[in-house]
C-alpha cells in the first residue's frame, strides 16, 4: 500500500484530497499545524481509519525530516498554506512565513529524502500568481503577475520548487487550480459565506459591483486531478487544473439564490448588497488547462449547477460545521486597508 503525506489536510482542499485518497486505498498522513482556517470537523469521516494518521507539526519545523525518514512516503502532496486574500493585505508576514520559508524547509528536507527513497513532491498553487486575465486563458507558460500578498507569496513558492527540480534534481511538480469550491470550506471565502447568510437570515454582500470573474471548479474534480498528476504528471512541469468555466460573483451569488429557494424558505433579510471592494481586486483570473487534459488525459465531470447543489446541500445538512468555528472568522470583514 503506497503512503501518502498531505500537508495542510485539515483545511479545505486537504481534507477532500485526504478523503478521496482513502477511499483510493492509499495510507495517509495528515500533517497541519492547527491554524483558524484548520478544523478537525473535516477529518470526522475518517479520522478512525486504519490508513489515516494526524501529527500536529508547522512545515517549517526541523521535525519534518524525521517525520519523512519515519514514515517514508511515496509522495508528499503540499496543501499547508495561508490563504485568502483579505487576510493577506491584514498581515502579510504570515503569508511570507508559511508560503514562502514552509516551502523552503519542505523543499531541503525532501531534497535529502529523495536521494534515498524513491518519492514525488506535488507543490498545489492557484491561479491568482498569473494575476488579471482581462481576455483569452493563462496557460502554463503564461507570465506571473501575482497582485497581492497572497499572491505574491504563492508566486515565490511555486519558483523556489521549480529551482529546486532544476538545481536538485528533486522530483516535484507544480499545480496551478482556479477557484474551488464544494463541502467543507471556511466561510470567509465567497460561497460558504453567503450560503451562512442565506441559512443565517443575513444580506449577502457583494465586493463592488460584483462584476469579478473567477473561474470555478469542485474540489472533488480538483482533487482527482492531482491525483492524476502524482501517478502521470511529468517532472519538473506546471500543470494548470480548470473548469473552463468563469462566472461573476454576481451570477454566483444569484446562481445560489435560486438554489437555495428550492431546498428552504428565504428569510425577509436575504438580500444583495454591494460593499467596497477589496484594494488591487483583481478583475479575471482564467486558465488555460489544455495540458492536463490533453497530456494526462483528466475531464473535470461536476458543472457548477450540479456542483452548487452538492455544496449547499452539505452545509445545509452540517450547519453544526459552522458552530466549530469562531463567529468573528465567519462574520468579520477583512482587507479593507
Amino acid at each position: 500500500m503506497k503512503k501518502i503525506i498531505v500537508t495542510g489536510g485539515l483545511g479545505f482542499i486537504g481534507s477532500n484530497l485526504i478523503e478521496l485518497l482513502i477511499k483510493k486505498n492509499y495510507k495517509v498522513l495528515n500533517i497541519d499545524k492547527v491554524t483558524y482556517s484548520s478544523n478537525f470537523y473535516n477529518i470526522k469521516e475518517f479520522k478512525n481509519s486504519k490508513n489515516y494518521r494526524f501529527i500536529k507539526c508547522d512545515i517549517k519545523d526541523k521535525k519534518i525530516k524525521k517525520i519523512l525518514f519515519k514514515y517514508r512516503p511515496n509522495c508528499i502532496f503540499n496543501l499547508a498554506a495561508e490563504t485568502h486574500v483579505d487576510r493577506s493585505i491584514d498581515n502579510p508576514e504570515n503569508f511570507i512565513n508559511s508560503n514562502i520559508i514552509g516551502v523552503y524547509n519542505l523543499l531541503e528536507n525532501f531534497k535529502i529524502y529523495s536521494k534515498k527513497y524513491n518519492s514525488r513532491f506535488i507543490h498545489i498553487s492557484t491561479d491568482e500568481v498569473y494575476g488579471d486575465i482581462l481576455t483569452g486563458r493563462s496557460s502554463e507558460s503564461y507570465p506571473y503577475q501575482p497582485s497581492s500578498p497572497y499572491a505574491a507569496s504563492k508566486a515565490a513558492s511555486d519558483h523556489l520548487v521549480s529551482s529546486y527540480v532544476r538545481t536538485y534534481k528533486i522530483p516535484a511538480i507544480v499545480t496551478n487550480c482556479s477557484n474551488n469550491y464544494g463541502p467543507k470550506q471556511h466561510p470567509e471565502k465567497l460561497i460558504p459565506k453567503l450560503i451562512y447568510n442565506l441559512l443565517n437570515d443575513k444580506p449577502l454582500p457583494i465586493y463592488g459591483k460584483g462584476k469579478n470573474s473567477r473561474e470555478w471548479i469542485y474540489v472533488k474534480d480538483h482533487c482527482e486531478a492531482l491525483i492524476k498528476v502524482y501517478q502521470k504528471g511529468k517532472v519538473g512541469e506546471f500543470y494548470n487544473i480548470g473548469s473552463n468555466k468563469n462566472l461573476s460573483n454576481l451570477e454566483v451569488c444569484k446562481k445560489l439564490i435560486a438554489v437555495s429557494k428550492q431546498i428552504i424558505k428565504i428569510g425577509k433579510k436575504v438580500k444583495i448588497t454591494f460593499v467596497k471592494d477589496r484594494p488591487g481586486h483583481d478583475v479575471r483570473y482564467a486558465l488555460n488547462s489544455n495540458k492536463i487534459k490533453k497530456n494526462l488525459g483528466w475531464y473535470p465531470k461536476t458543472n457548477f449547477k450540479k456542483g452548487i447543489k452538492l455544496t449547499f446541500d452539505w452545509y445545509n445538512n452540517n450547519k453544526s460545521y459552522y458552530k466549530s468555528l469562531s463567529k468573528k472568522d465567519i462574520i468579520k470583514r477583512l482587507g479593507k486597508k
